[in-house]
């Protein structure tokens, strides 16, 4: 099952956009907005950029004047349907630093794979204007600190894509765990276990309507394959960095948003690649640990086999307490404690991408910070958990972080920080 069928038949199709948002959650924006539309440029229109567009669109008072993208069949394609949804048809670009200079651009929309984040955010900063950008935040630890370092200078309101702080079964499970209905908490499990859809990793000339080295931007140049483009490059190490990245982060950053956390002080992984051999890149099989204020988050996949015994419980996390466990995942939490049976409570929240993206319409109208839920920095502290349980993966080690800038305990462990850019692109400084 490929993760697009796997999100749509586990959190109730999440991104339907019929769906929408309750009237009663979009009046502010309608207020605010005075019929008015936020104008607004798409920065990668791919599958999930178009995903973020549709939310926008959705929770109103938007238009889409800009779409920018290197595969000219994703800017038709994209513009076209934009088109048709909102009624007038946005300006197309190859290159986002057009779109960036696009009169009467009010906010940008960041949707690319997260090896171009940095440059596309921090030019965008540059220009002042308030960012929705899809996580990861970064490729590199170092690129966050950079994208942090410019949107503190710039001021701008910024909005990481990390939806489930929208979703009310993790809203309940924060208010368990906070009434103290399973104790103290040691130890906290995660895990997304799916079979990958995998694709021909023969090299081959890319599809006429894909500048490939334009794609690959700052990154690494691989050989085109269909194994690397469009979609499957969220499992090629150069580009997506793997499982845990790409998908497991949400996890991770719900676990940080429930309990509090900042950065893992500690970190430590093992796996490979057992049955996705010449497949991927990254490993099909993970446990990693990362150490949050003296607590063991333990991550771990498996993307082969049938998963769970119960098949419920391939996707969530699980909260354990010297009085019970807790299990929380996108639709349903499940609670045990010493003195109660087995509950199971069903809470879905098929809205949540829309109710994010809503959040930052309201914010940027409002002018008002406060009102977003992911901002940068904090972005970066769940992008950078993960980035340093995948060093820890490479280097086959156990690291120390200072919650800044040093990571000991490998002697290469330092250099992972920050990946050299391709001749022709600048790494932002940090």
């Amino acid at each position: 099952m490929d993760r697009r069928k796997f999100i749509r038949n586990s959190s109730l199709a999440t991104m339907a956009f019929a769906t929408g948002i309750s009237n009663t959650g979009l009046a502010s924006v309608s207020n605010i907005s005075q019929n008015k539309n936020l104008k607004v440029g798409l920065i990668g229109s791919g599958w999930y950029g178009m995903v973020v567009a549709k939310a926008a669109l959705e929770a109103g008072g938007v238009e889409i004047i800009a779409v920018a993208d290197v595969d000219s069949n994703h800017l038709n394609n994209s513009i076209n349907e934009l088109t048709n949804l909102q009624g007038t048809k946005p300006k197309g670009f190859k290159d986002y630093k057009d779109l960036l200079n696009t009169t009467d651009l009010e906010a940008v929309i960041i949707g690319t794979p997260p090896h171009w984040h940095a440059l596309q955010f921090i030019d965008a900063c540059e220009k002042g204007l308030p960012i929705y950008c899809e996580k990861p935040l970064a490729y590199d630890v170092d690129e966050g600190r950079a994208m942090v370092n410019a949107a503190k200078k710039a001021g701008n309101i910024v909005q990481i894509g990390f939806q489930r702080r929208q979703n009310q079964a993790f809203k309940k499970a924060k208010q368990i765990i906070e009434e103290g209905q399973i104790g103290k908490i040691y130890q906290i499990g995660a895990n997304i276990h799916f079979n990958a859809s995998t694709h021909d990793t023969t090299p081959q000339t890319p599809p006429a309507s894909l500048d490939w080295d334009a794609w690959c931007g700052p990154a690494p140049m691989l050989p085109y394959s269909p194994a690397i483009g469009h979609g499957p490059w969220r499992l090629e190490k150069e580009y997506g960095n793997g499982h845990l990245v790409d998908w497991g982060i949400h996890n991770i950053d719900i676990i940080r948003t429930i309990m509090g956390f900042n950065m893992p002080e500690i970190v430590e992984a093992s796996g490979g690649i057992f049955v996705l051999k010449d497949k991927i890149t990254t490993p099909d099989t993970l446990n990693a640990t990362m150490q949050f204020d003296g607590i063991p988050v333990v991550w771990e996949h498996r993307m082969w086999g049938t998963g769970d015994l119960n098949s419920e419980y391939n996707n969530g996390v699980f909260f354990y307490g010297d009085k019970g466990t807790l299990f929380a995942s996108d639709n349903r939490i499940v609670l045990k404690t010493r003195d109660t049976e087995q509950s199971i409570i069903d809470i879905p929240t098929p809205d949540m991408q829309e109710k994010h993206v809503a959040e930052f319409i309201n914010a940027v109208k409002a002018d008002n910070k406060s009102l977003i839920s992911c901002n940068t920095e904090d972005g970066h502290n769940s992008t950078t958990a993960v980035q340093l349980a995948m060093i820890a993966y490479e280097t086959e080690s156990k690291l120390r972080w200072d919650g800044k800038s040093i990571l000991t305990g490998h002697p290469e462990a330092q250099k992972h920080l920050a990946r050299p850019y391709r001749k022709g692109y600048q790494r932002p400084i940090v």
